[in-house]
């Protein structure tokens, strides 16, 4: 493989309006915002990353405003100048700033871009490169589309009834305490035959067990992180106690605490978020953990850009993702989105992988302009990675 040199790391952190805005026990979403990271080598190739954050810290810790901060004084810094002959070495290069793992996953994701750019290569068939024979992509990734919180069950299946007629064919519902078996009750008596899960987004306690059991009753292909965001022990009470198998999700930050969830008995099937990860050579050892023990793994989403989306679609492709994905096409978020060639819903429930080298999408820098442009009109009072 062919070795890149980084030149040079810009970040652009933008905001695009989100097409339908989404609630969930966290709140309403009206805008995607997130820290596009641009590496240029001195090889003349550009790679593109996005640090999947928040203007708040709702489903993790970090924001746009930690992100721009840890980029400039201490990430940026130990890259530039800096041989990479592969992706995996990156981890090593950041290891001095603990944590930060959304922030990492960008920057990190930019350098896989480049490397695979590089090589003349797929961003999907360079992940191959790191994984055991036999674990070539396959040309889509399945995928299915989350709905959020309605304000009733027939609001709720007017959604489900649209995206089912536009091809999707795995339904996500958020839920929240109060909104759940009336919920799943009305939409599998509406609608008996989808394949249906529920997101909790830890909204719940080891104290509800007995009012979760009731939704073993509807069919369900998982329930997503029902307990604390930072709980494995707990999870590990609560999973016997159920018949729907648990997900987990925002309990799992690196293969050790994998490890300890399928020790304890926590976890059914793991939801793969690279960027909660802290980026995708720990999502390689993820994947290779979840092929040993038989684990069911899907990739999860943040509502990423098209820069984010496009890697997430190429891990998505390799054949240890068993379970559609929540990775849904471009129009279910962004008119236009940052990058071209949108992502459209194909057979079976699939995106295609890109056919162009790395990412395989372009960037559209007029788009990129307009984006950091609504960032600073939406965003007002952040600057420089301060809350002023």
């Amino acid at each position: 493989m062919k070795p890149i040199t980084i030149k040079d790391v810009i970040i652009h952190t933008v905001a695009l309006p989100l097409v339908e805005p989404l609630r969930t026990s966290f709140g309403v979403e009206p805008n995607k915002t997130a820290v596009l990271i641009e590496v240029v080598t001195e090889e003349g190739v550009t790679g593109w990353g996005e640090a999947a954050v928040d203007t708040y810290p709702g489903y993790g810790m970090e924001t746009t405003a930690t992100a721009e901060h840890i980029l400039l004084n201490f990430l940026i810094p130990s890259l530039v100048g800096k041989t990479i002959e592969k992706a995996t070495e990156v981890p090593a290069l950041l290891r001095a700033s603990r944590g930060n793992h959304h922030t990492k996953a960008g920057i990190e994701a930019a350098v896989w871009d480049a490397c695979a750019k590089m090589n003349d290569m797929r961003l999907a068939d360079y992940f191959a490169t790191f994984l055991p024979e036999g674990h070539e992509p396959r040309p889509a990734a399945t995928v299915g589309v989350s709905i959020g919180i309605q304000p009733t069950v027939e609001d709720t299946l007017q959604i489900i009834r649209k995206r089912l007629d536009q091809g999707y064919q795995r339904i996500k519902l958020k839920i929240k305490r109060g909104w759940d078996v009336e919920l799943a009750k009305g939409v599998r008596e509406a609608l008996p035959d989808i394949t249906m899960m529920l997101d909790a987004n830890s909204d719940y306690t080891l104290a509800d067990a007995e009012h979760l059991k009731q939704l073993d009753d509807y069919n369900l292909l998982m329930i997503e992180q029902p307990l604390a965001y930072y709980d494995i022990y707990e999870h590990g009470k609560l999973t016997p106690l159920l018949d729907t198998p648990v997900c987990l999700d925002e309990s799992i930050h690196t293969v050790n605490d994998l490890l300890v969830a399928i020790q304890i008995g926590a976890i059914n099937i793991l939801n793969l978020k690279p960027a909660r990860v802290g980026g995708y050579s720990e999502s390689l050892r993820i994947y290779r953990v979840c092929v040993e023990e038989n684990l069911p793994l899907w990739i999860g989403g943040m509502l990423e850009t098209g820069v984010g989306r496009a890697a997430n679609v190429a891990f998505a492709a390799l054949p240890g993702v068993t379970l559609p994905c929540d990775i849904s096409a471009t129009d279910r978020y962004f008119d236009p989105d940052i990058t071209e060639k949108p992502f459209v819903l194909g057979e079976n429930s699939t995106l295609a992988v890109p056919d162009g080298y790395g990412i395989g999408v372009e960037v559209q820098l007029d788009r990129l302009e307009a984006a950091k442009e609504h960032w600073k009109n939406v965003y007002p009072y952040v600057e420089k990675g301060v809350a002023l």
